[in-house]
């Protein structure tokens, strides 16, 4: 039996409301795999078009002169969880009992410690939300302080920090349900960004990575596996060009040699290499895997993905 930390990617969940209720289903069906292969399996996902919806609602709310009180970002986060969360273990409930397997699901809303002083916060570069005209943009920098930087050519976005894991403040929680058997949904969307300030934890607006949440969450739970679900099957070199390489493993110093040659893409690629290079340096055997969300079983199995060890 391993202890496997499952990190779902955005092709796992969805855009809307709908979308995601019947996306949940298929993901259900790899990680049921793993869990009735006799593992324990703990769940991270990320929140981008999620977290950015709830925001856009509550602040097109708040314009429209209803009495809406604007909700700042960390609560979006955390109900990006709960509501990523409730489809997810329904789901998986579900496809467990399918199989006759009575094994709890529970998600726990989870905040990410952060360190005040991340130079994320110097320079903001999430994008989030609704894109803006100049025009548009300008007033919001003015009337509420947000940073607003262009987007590709699409238009202006508002910008967060997205500052790196310190510590997970719900662990002791999450250990003591993976311990009694239970399966746990936790770091939802990286986390919900919390500053430390003497006996408080103190919500920023920021976006944690999810990848770099769950690395941190897996190493916390001393993890045997940490696989990213994504949609590719392999992580690859020169992705998209004839010349394409598909890698079935990769050392940590090739990772490295290969991240300074600029294979991989900042906000796609780049962050699930660092993260899995990140958690099999951490300690001697543990191992990480890239893979295709419906491959996750024959990836354990070394039979698909990108292994990724020291």
């Amino acid at each position: 039996m391993s202890r496997i930390v499952v990190a779902l990617g955005g092709n796992a969940l969805g855009k809307t409301p709908k979308e995601q209720l019947e996306l949940v289903k298929n993901t259900a069906k790899p990680i049921v795999d793993l869990i009735q292969g006799g593992n324990e399996v703990i769940i991270a996902h990320g929140n981008g078009p999620q977290v950015g919806m709830i925001n856009l609602a509550m602040e097109t709310a708040s314009n429209n002169g209803a009495g809406t009180p604007e909700m700042p970002f960390p609560e979006c986060g955390a109900m990006s969880q709960g509501y990523i969360g409730y489809h997810l273990q329904n789901a998986i409930r579900e496809e467990l009992l399918n199989r006759e397997m009575n094994t709890p699901v529970a998600t726990v809303v989870t905040q990410v410690i952060v360190n005040e002083d991340d130079p994320a916060f110097e320079n903001p570069t999430k994008p989030i939300g609704a894109f803006y005209s100049e025009e548009e943009a300008k007033k919001l920098e003015e009337e509420k302080g947000y940073i607003m930087k262009e987007d590709s050519g699409r238009g202006w976005r508002r910008v967060v920090p997205s500052p790196k894991p310190v510590d997970v403040a719900e662990k002791e929680t999450v250990k003591t349900l993976v311990e009694n058997g239970h399966i746990v949904i936790t770091v939802g969307g990286g986390g919900i960004p919390v500053i430390a300030k003497g006996n408080s934890l103190v919500g920023v607006p920021a976006v944690i990575d999810k990848d770099f949440a769950s690395e941190k969450i897996a190493e916390i739970l001393d993890a045997d596996i940490f696989i990213i679900l994504t949609a590719v099957e392999k992580v690859s070199l020169n992705f998209g060009k004839p010349n394409q390489k598909d890698l079935a493993k990769m050392t940590t110093e090739e990772a490295k040699k290969y991240i300074e040659e600029g294979h991989f893409a900042a906000g796609s690629m780049l962050p699930k290499v660092e993260a899995a290079s990140k958690f099999a340096e951490s300690k001697e055997g543990r191992k990480a895997i890239i893979a295709a969300l419906s491959k996750a079983k024959e990836a354990i199995e070394g039979k698909s993905g990108t292994l990724i060890t020291k």
